[in-house]
């Protein structure tokens, strides 16, 4: 089974870098700014809070959950930062103050999902919808500006000629890849998204495992919201509108099935890069922005086919694995 896996993993990530690369050849030809250095890192911190929003929502998606409420936590997270940094509370605790109320929302969703046992899709939604009435109201509507330097910093800098957005992602990534790889906490994550009732079985803390995945999403919500806010200069309370869909996607592209168990954060983060490139590509190539939905909505479609077309021999090593009880849909930890 393991064989199994890897190897579908493997090829779809090598399928993935090979419509990235043949992405980035076809742009290079068609207009030369696409190679140079300064719309390379264009793009890629164009990526960067996309790609902070979509490694904790793979994690909520491997467990078999969603996260509607990322964009929202987002803009949340902002507004009350930015309150914070006017305040005479240095930087650093701000920046602690915002990633911990992400994590709060991240427990909160977690925690209706295990014990209300409501389905994660109207748990998250009910979150979003909470969490953007709150920015609205703690905002007045209006934008937050005047941000002390330290701050901006976040977003200005640089550290040997690459953007500091770029190492927080790269940090947040390898993290997140040695959490799934080499971890009993990843462990736990496929096994409840594989198959719930055996890992209960097994004695894995389901529970802990699902929260815990919904803690580190709003917890990663709030860092791109800030990396957004330093970048922007200011934090709007509709800030992240819509993000939580282009998280979603980005997830998808890189291979993660909606109903868990499988997905990574390579391919998420080549995923993320991806999505950034169309946006890109429409912007250096002077083509209607209305464009752009389009062609990203034909990469989500032939990602799901291609994902779906090599899913069969997966399912079947889960079901001989597990027996057939990787059909039944649990909510909150419970069988339903």
């Amino acid at each position: 089974m393991k064989s199994s896996f890897k190897n579908h993993r493997q090829g779809h990530h090598f399928g993935l870098l090979c419509a990235v690369l043949f992405l980035a050849a076809l742009l290079s030809l068609l207009s030369p700014q696409f190679l140079t250095t300064r719309n390379i890192l264009n793009l890629l911190l164009q990526s960067s809070v996309n790609a902070l929003l979509a490694a904790g929502m793979t994690l909520v998606i491997i467990t078999g959950g969603i996260d509607l409420s990322v964009g929202s936590i987002l803009g949340l997270t902002a507004v009350v930062t930015a309150g914070i940094l006017q305040s005479p509370l240095p930087v650093p605790g701000a920046i602690l103050g915002g990633l911990a109320l992400g994590a709060g929302l991240g427990i909160a969703n977690g925690l209706v999902v295990i014990k209300g046992k409501i389905p994660p899709f109207i748990a998250t939604l009910g979150m979003m919808t909470l969490s953007r009435g709150l920015a609205l109201s703690l905002s007045g509507g209006r934008p937050v500006t005047g941000l002390p330097r330290e701050f901006l910093l976040l977003a200005s800098s640089s550290v040997l000629g690459i953007p500091t957005p770029l190492w927080i992602v790269a940090a947040v990534y390898l993290a997140g890849t040695f959490l799934l790889a080499r971890t009993n906490l990843g462990r736990y994550i496929y096994a409840v998204g594989n198959n719930m009732k055996a890992s209960r079985y097994a004695g894995c803390p389901v529970p802990t495992t699902i929260i815990t995945a919904y803690t580190l999403s709003g917890m990663l919500a709030a860092l791109a919201g800030m990396v957004l806010v330093a970048r922007l200069d200011s934090a709007q309370p509709v800030m992240g509108a819509g993000y939580e869909l282009n998280a979603i996607a980005a997830v998808v592209v890189g291979g993660a099935a909606l109903s868990g168990g499988t997905g990574n954060l390579g391919g998420t983060l080549l995923g993320a890069i991806m999505m950034a490139m169309i946006t890109n590509a429409i912007n250096i190539l002077n083509i209607s922005p209305f464009y752009a939905q389009i062609l990203q909505g034909v990469v989500i479609l032939a990602a799901l086919f291609v994902h779906s077309a090599g899913k069969s021999p997966s399912r079947s090593c889960i079901t001989r694995h597990y027996g057939p009880g990787r059909g039944q849909k649990f909510q909150g930890g419970e069988e339903v």
